[in-house]
């Protein structure tokens, strides 16, 4: 039987995502009403890590002040970071060299002698991973599903997404015009990481003629195929195509731009090599524009606040009602509890038979196979 919870923990990690500070509004609010204390750990777990850096304030209590008026707000009140997996915590040596140190027992050896019953860990992949390591070694601990990739196995949405694909496909909106000015190709790269969910939708959404995703591996030929037969046979003047930050060729790889310790790679490049290859390949005016960290910016949608909103809720009832190891998940109409092992055990990706890509297909949709 566990203890009664009293106190309890919250921290958002990885990339921010429109409704993070939703969540916190929410779960705080929510064990407030319980009767529970609740503390903010700033930047992923580094408040916790290296308080010194915050001259002490690393931990931080959360009362109904602290996330007042916070529900429409973009980014997080708390900070967040990608380099500072407690379980790979990079560390530089007086050489220069870098080394990954295991400092997860000093996560929960530290939030023990803070007093706290239970963690609330909002983040995508390797955040939830982190949780559920933590899960093992003895600390209660509730996931809330954040990224705008949509890539989280176990739940129909995340939170975040709906926001992304909004404005991807207000960006794509006004390419239209310009594109049909100049009578250009408009080559639009979008992040997702591994994952299409954001330029398919973005892409179906924003009636895009080249839809490329990392699930199927294209051959430029037929996307140059594809943008000549609409200049040439069908008389458009310009064409949309939507390249996700980790499409790649058939037999290719995913382009990176960048590697740093303690981080994911950084994925890039993706469509300026799209662009080119166009360019070269039909004769016509291309340009490349990269969305990038526009999409994780801004207020969020109304959808995402109110996901947002419910999770933050459902991860302090998940803690109530004695569960840990588990992740808050979307299952409409109702937000289930689903194992962190299950949910960090492979990505979610985009369904090939699914119906937006049927549907994309009946549209004339090319998705370069």
């Amino acid at each position: 039987m566990m203890s009664e919870v009293r106190r309890i923990a919250l921290c958002t990690g990885g990339g921010d995502a429109p409704g993070l500070n939703a969540v916190l509004r929410a779960a705080v609010v929510s064990a407030l009403n319980r009767g529970w204390e609740c503390l903010g750990i700033r930047d992923g777990f580094n408040g916790i890590l290296n308080p010194e850096d915050y001259g002490g304030q690393g931990v931080i209590p959360m009362g109904r002040e602290a996330v007042r008026g916070i529900t429409h707000l973009g980014g997080t009140i708390l900070g967040t970071t990608n380099k500072g997996n407690p379980l790979k915590f990079p560390v530089q040596d007086p050489d220069g060299n870098w080394t990954e140190v295991d400092r997860g027992d000093e996560v929960v050896r530290g939030l023990h002698e803070l007093g706290v019953d239970a963690l609330i860990s909002v983040g995508g992949d390797g955040s939830l991973a982190i949780a559920h390591a933590l899960a093992q070694r003895g600390l209660r601990v509730v996931g809330v599903p954040k990224t705008i990739d949509n890539d989280l196995e176990g739940t129909v949405a995340t939170f975040g997404f709906d926001t992304a694909v909004e404005f991807a496909t207000e960006c794509l909106d006004r390419l239209h015009s310009t594109a049909a000015a100049h009578r250009r190709v408009m080559v639009v790269e979008v992040m997702g990481r591994y994952a299409g969910w954001i330029s398919l939708h973005a892409g179906v959404a924003g009636t895009a003629d080249v839809i490329l995703i990392p699930e199927i591996p294209y051959d430029i030929q037929k996307v140059a195929d594809k943008v000549r037969d609409r200049h040439e046979r069908e008389q458009k003047a310009f064409s949309i195509v939507v390249v996700a930050e980790g499409a790649h060729p058939a037999g290719g790889t995913v382009s990176v731009i960048g590697n740093e310790p303690g981080r994911l790679e950084r994925l890039g490049g993706a469509g300026e090599k799209v662009a080119a290859e166009l360019q070269t390949m039909t004769g016509l005016e291309t340009r490349c524009v990269v969305l990038g960290h526009l999409l994780r910016g801004g207020s969020p949608s109304s959808m995402d606040r109110l996901l947002s909103l419910r999770f933050g809720a459902a991860a302090v009832r998940a803690l109530a009602e004695g569960m840990t190891d588990v992740m808050v998940a979307l299952d409409p109409p109702l937000v289930r509890y689903v194992p962190l092992e299950r949910c960090v055990s492979r990505m979610k990706r985009v369904p090939l038979d699914g119906d937006t890509v049927v549907t994309a297909r009946d549209l004339g949709v090319c998705f370069g196979d």
